[in-house]
Parts: structure tokens; C-alpha cells; sequence
């Protein structure tokens, strides 16, 4: 990371009595995932995927928002519906198997304004250039620390 750039830090944490539920701590906010649906059926609260579909689509609606005021461009409402799923593969030149699968998100835009037809087509392209979006198609690296207790 360069200097320049500020670290987001999120704190999540789970306990033995409630393994599939997360606690997390981030942007000064509580917030609750909820994996147990896995072993219950019940799901309280958002899982893994919810959280990154929804940080894919406030970025999303946020940069067309953005990109429509600096252009003087009437865009009302933007809107963003997300699938996540997992597809097969299948010209994975680096796959290991015949059955390897990869993540694929299916995204909808419902823009509401008086936007032409060449407006609207490049909010569609636009909608692509979300930071979350470049960060999840370039890929992350990770770095994993382990602590002392």
C-alpha cells in the first residue's frame, strides 16, 4: 500500500457459542453477518455474498449519481439489482479439473430521468468504473498476519 493512501480497517470477530454469526466493526458502525442459515435455515442477518453484492451496488449507484451531476445529466434514481452465482468454467485455461466453477455477478440497472437514449448507454459503461467493481475484477491480494494473543 502506498503512503498516501488511508487503510480501511474492519474488525470482525465470532465466539464459540455463536460460531456462524460475525460480529463486525467498521466505519464506527456494528454490524451483524450471519452464516448460521447453513445450519438452521434461519438467516438473520446478512451472509459473506450480501455484503459484497451490497457494497458492488452502493458503489455502483454512487458513481452513476456522480458521473450524471458533473454532466448536468437528469438522472433521478439509480438503481442496482445483483445476482451472485457460480458458473462453470469452461475456457479456464488454468483450471485443474473439468468441473472447475467461477464466480460470476449479473448486474441490473434501472436508471429513472429524462436520459437519452446515448446517456443512458454510457451510464450503462460507466457503471463498470465503481472502485468496488475495478478491485473485484482486477483481484485482491491478501496478506494474513497472525497475532499474538
Amino acid at each position: 500500500m502506498n503512503s498516501n493512501e488511508q487503510a480501511a480497517t474492519v474488525t470482525v470477530s465470532a465466539d464459540s457459542s455463536a460460531p456462524m454469526i460475525a460480529n463486525i466493526q467498521a466505519g464506527g458502525k456494528a454490524m451483524v453477518l450471519d452464516e448460521s442459515s447453513i445450519e438452521t435455515g434461519i438467516k438473520a442477518g446478512p451472509d459473506p455474498y450480501d455484503y459484497i453484492m451490497s457494497a458492488l451496488g452502493a458503489c455502483t449507484v454512487i458513481t452513476l449519481h456522480m458521473y450524471a451531476r458533473r454532466k448536468g445529466w437528469p438522472l433521478e434514481r439509480a438503481e442496482v439489482t445483483l445476482q451472485h452465482g457460480r458458473v462453470h468454467a469452461k475456457d479456464c485455461e488454468s483450471c485443474e479439473d473439468d468441473v472447475a466453477r467461477i464466480s460470476q455477478v449479473t448486474k441490473r440497472l434501472r436508471l429513472t430521468g429524462d436520459l437519452s437514449v446515448e446517456q443512458r448507454a454510457r451510464l450503462k459503461l460507466i457503471s463498470a468504473k465503481c472502485p468496488v467493481q475495478k478491485t473485484l475484477a482486477g483481484g485482491i491480494a491478501i496478506e494474513t498476519e497472525l497475532l499474538e494473543d
